[in-house]
């Protein structure tokens, strides 16, 4: 990584009193080791004036599950090590010892995230700042005093989208499908970026914040077994500004993780069988027929035009007339487009591109030379000094798949950097 990025000043005792007060939300299930690492970033943070909540979780249905148990045995050495942590202010909430783990369909890190961020927000003022974690993230001494100061000085801001960086360890394995994985992530940001999509922002659990007042404003998190973090974040979305731009980046750790249904661990997991079905790198011209449809908004306002897109929409909603309703309850331009992206949204759009990927015969490796042709040409060659011709996600060296992960990081916080000025 060689993203330079701006240092932050120590901050005096005054000034300090004038930035937000923090509460740091974090789910903990089965990661006793991790969880002492992260402890110890929290412990040096620069800025003091927060207070964190933990919930150690997991069904209380483990304790009778053989195959589960040792997960219950590894809450319980997390919950002990808690016992005897003096870091800073901290709430645990016990949602795993015998007789208190979820019950029913209650369950998984949406629901522990959603119940740490509502215990919050009945304790919060309106301007104090839920600031979500995850217990395998590291990230700098000067990580929390960057939040503070960027909610202070965007205070219409309902969200923000940190960014992020996983560092590889050195296992081929595990480094080959975190770099893949990356790579799906950063193209995704990128075209979405492109096309001016509002939905362009990165969902991880580990690396995102709300002020109080926004969470309420929207009725809280709406509890998901997984991908709760890019629900919450396409639901502030929807209600005001999601930032992007932060001085300080978080750095999730890269393993196999089986405890949610989709995200970085299942993906890892799937694609170090080889099967990356689920996270494709998307054609160029997928998204620039979703283009084609924003341009054609504010004669859609008048009269329905047919694109892929409009057509994709009239299917999804069974509707033969997907702009009807917009219209007739939007008697202006404005309203008229600001509602076609609440309905085409970032689920919506995400929708799109997998069906009509299912018709895209090209590969992979060459949707992503095709895309860095598109936007970065010439320079693109030389700078990797990539045979693209039989560059393989598969093959292909480690030091090859992390040149182009670096490159579309900085691309990507050139982005961010430029977002937070507009």
């Amino acid at each position: 990584m060689n993203y330079s990025k701006s240092l932050i000043s120590p901050v005096s005792q005054g000034d300090s009193n004038k930035l937000p007060f923090l509460y740091l939300a974090l789910p903990v299930m089965d990661e006793p080791d991790f969880l002492f690492r992260t402890l110890n970033c929290i412990s040096v943070q620069t800025y003091r004036r927060f207070k964190l909540i933990i919930c150690v979780n997991q069904p209380d249905s483990w304790w009778s599950d053989p195959v589960k148990s040792l997960v219950c045995l590894h809450n319980m050495e997390s919950l002990e090590m808690l016992e005897g942590w003096e870091g800073s202010e901290m709430v645990v909430l016990d949602h795993s010892s015998k007789g208190m783990g979820w019950t029913g369909k209650r369950h998984g890190v949406g629901f522990a995230r959603k119940t740490i961020m509502d215990y919050i927000s009945n304790e919060a003022d309106n301007g104090d700042i839920i600031l979500s974690l995850d217990a395998d993230a590291c990230f700098s001494p000067d990580y929390l005093l960057s939040i503070a100061k960027n909610f202070a000085q965007h205070r219409k801001m309902v969200a923000l989208s940190a960014p992020y960086y996983h560092n590889t360890i050195g296992d081929e394995a595990a480094d080959r499908a975190i770099l893949r994985y990356e790579i799906y992530m950063r193209h995704y940001f990128l075209n979405m970026a492109f096309i001016g999509s509002p939905y362009t922002f990165s969902a991880l659990g580990s690396a995102m914040a709300s002020p109080v007042w926004a969470y309420r404003a929207i009725g809280g998190m709406t509890p998901k077994h997984s991908g709760e973090d890019f629900y919450f974040l396409q639901k502030l979305r929807k209600f005001g500004h999601v930032g992007l731009w932060n001085s300080e980046i978080v750095y999730p750790e890269a393993r196999f993780s089986d405890r949610v249904f989709f995200g970085t661990g299942p993906a890892m997991i799937k694609g170090a069988t080889g099967d990356w079905s689920s996270y494709p790198i998307y054609p160029t011209m997928l998204f620039d027929q979703i283009l084609e449809t924003y341009k054609l908004l504010p004669a859609l306002f008048e009269e329905t035009k047919e694109t892929l897109v409009v057509n994709f929409i009239a299917q999804v909603f069974k509707e033969k007339d997907p702009f009807l309703p917009l219209r007739q309850n939007h008697h202006d331009t404005g309203h008229f487009i600001r509602a076609f992206h609440e309905k085409f949204d970032g689920l919506r759009i995400l929708q799109f591109l997998k069906t009509a990927n299912e018709q895209c015969k090209s590969t992979d490796e060459y949707n992503l030379s095709e895309f860095l042709e598109r936007h970065y040409n010439n320079g693109v060659g030389n700078f990797f000094g990539i045979d693209f011709e039989h560059f393989s996600f598969h093959k292909s060296p480690i030091a090859e798949l992390a040149a182009i992960r670096d490159f579309l990081f900085n691309r990507e916080m050139d982005f961010r950097a430029s977002s937070a000025t507009l």
